[in-house]
């Protein structure tokens, strides 16, 4: 039997074994199936992050990757767990809190199911309800990866307009400016991810070496308000300066080359971080 990847994500870190043991009940399922991680350092509780994290990597995933994301900090409560097949055939095993936001707009989604926890939860598994991501993301993951189970076994289709979203905005242009989020942070070097396209940017005309002026705000609050150069790349202004460049997502991204632009202007993530670029 031909086995599917299941690709494992959350905020648990790696302190301590709550991800080994997610990845012990997918190999109870199957010895063979092949489990992979795409982070567990999402920030604790931040359903945004998780959500935009699924958006950075799904595509580059083949059809039929199951996906496992858990940053539930309502888990236990009356939210639901559900599967769903995206319109790129790959699926997500995840609590319907807001996860699914940026698949649901970037992606779509073909259909959604709730898991049936009678048939879907690790044996044995207790009277707990702290540990979903163990007794049953991980469990179904691993038994849709693993062929044990079908989608349409899950358990009963839902409507997939009822998928609990987040607050989302599309970048617009208005008057030679443009308005968008702050998405994401490359975390590691502090840079800004927003979520305006390299096409929507063009339409301003600006050519590489040129100046832009970025305004960022935090809800109505002005936070950072300057003139940066767009840049092909970080090597092509001084270290400490700042850069508008396109990232790897093929979106707009700002930097200090060689520095944190989120530390030193104390930067946010989500849809409240509002960033906003005009020719001078």
């Amino acid at each position: 039997m031909m086995m599917n990847a299941l690709v494992l994500q959350s905020d648990f870190g790696l302190e301590d074994g709550a991800v080994s043991a997610m990845k012990g009940v997918a190999h109870s399922v199957s010895k063979v199936v092949p489990i992979y991680d795409n982070t567990h350092d999402i920030p604790p509780f931040d359903i945004w992050s998780g959500s935009y994290r699924l958006l950075q990597t799904l595509s580059y995933w083949p059809e039929n990757t199951v996906f496992v994301s858990v940053v539930d900090p309502g888990v236990g409560s009356e939210r639901k767990s559900v599967v769903v097949q995206t319109e790129n055939n790959q699926y997500i095993v995840t609590p319907d809190n807001g996860t699914l936001t940026h698949i649901y707009y970037k992606i779509g989604i073909k259909q959604i199911r709730e898991i049936d926890e009678e048939v879907n939860r690790l044996p044995m598994s207790g009277a707990s309800h702290t540990f979903h991501g163990r007794d049953i993301y991980a469990y179904t993951g691993a038994r849709i990866a693993a062929g044990v189970i079908s989608f349409d076994k899950v358990g009963p289709e839902l409507e997939i307009e009822d998928i609990v979203r987040l607050p989302f905005y599309e970048p617009k242009l208005e008057e030679q400016m443009i308005s968008g989020t702050i998405d994401i942070l490359d975390v590691r070097f502090g840079n800004l991810w927003t979520n305006i396209s390299r096409e929507l940017f063009l339409q301003l005309n600006i050519d590489y070496g040129k100046a832009v002026e970025i305004e960022i705000l935090h809800d109505t609050r002005r936070v950072y308000r300057n003139k940066v150069t767009f840049g092909r790349s970080f090597a092509t202004i001084q270290i400490g300066e700042p850069v508008l460049y396109v990232n790897s997502l093929d979106n707009l991204a700002v930097a200090i080359n060689q520095g944190s632009f989120a530390k030193a202007h104390n930067i946010g993530t989500g849809s409240s971080w509002h960033i906003y670029i005009k020719q001078v």
